[in-house]
């Protein structure tokens, strides 16, 4: 069964979201899994792409959007429509961004949902947490400190 983690952050930006997305993104990879990120929408996921090349200097997160040649040969996808596809290889973990839980969430092991203090993201990641505890889906927060 997927395993999903929640982590609340104290921040109320999405700025600091995207932050953590990539650090997250950047652990998960070097735990050897394949990743998908799935955003709100496509400029959400420019967003990200864009901050994937930038957000540490001395390291670079192999990345690429959904659709593009390098998606076979990158740990990391983004996407913001369809589910990942791809000829070779299929990634096991999911970085859900978007406000709603997609249908195929369950074909990754495990599922990663970041929460700010946003109050929009607050409602719609209560909404994903009672529908994952519903479905039966063990969930586990990860209380994350900071100044707000």
């Amino acid at each position: 069964m997927t395993r999903i983690d929640f982590y609340i952050l104290p921040n109320t930006t999405l700025e600091a979201r995207l932050d953590f997305a990539c650090k997250l993104a950047e652990t998960i990879v070097s735990k050897g899994y394949r990743l998908h990120i799935h955003t709100q929408d496509e400029a959400m996921a420019s967003a990200l792409d864009e901050l994937l090349w930038v957000f540490r200097p001395e390291a670079y997160l192999p990345h690429a959007l959904l659709g593009s040649e390098q998606t076979d040969n990158v740990p990391v996808t983004i996407g913001w429509e369809a589910p990942p596809v791809t000829d070779s290889v299929t990634p096991q973990a999911m970085l859900n961004l978007h406000s709603d839980i997609p249908e195929w969430f369950s074909r990754f092991e495990r599922v990663a949902e970041i929460i700010n203090q946003h109050q929009n993201v607050l409602t719609a990641k209560r909404e994903c947490w009672q529908t994952y505890k519903k479905r039966g889906y063990s969930v586990t927060a990860h209380q994350l400190g900071g100044k707000r």
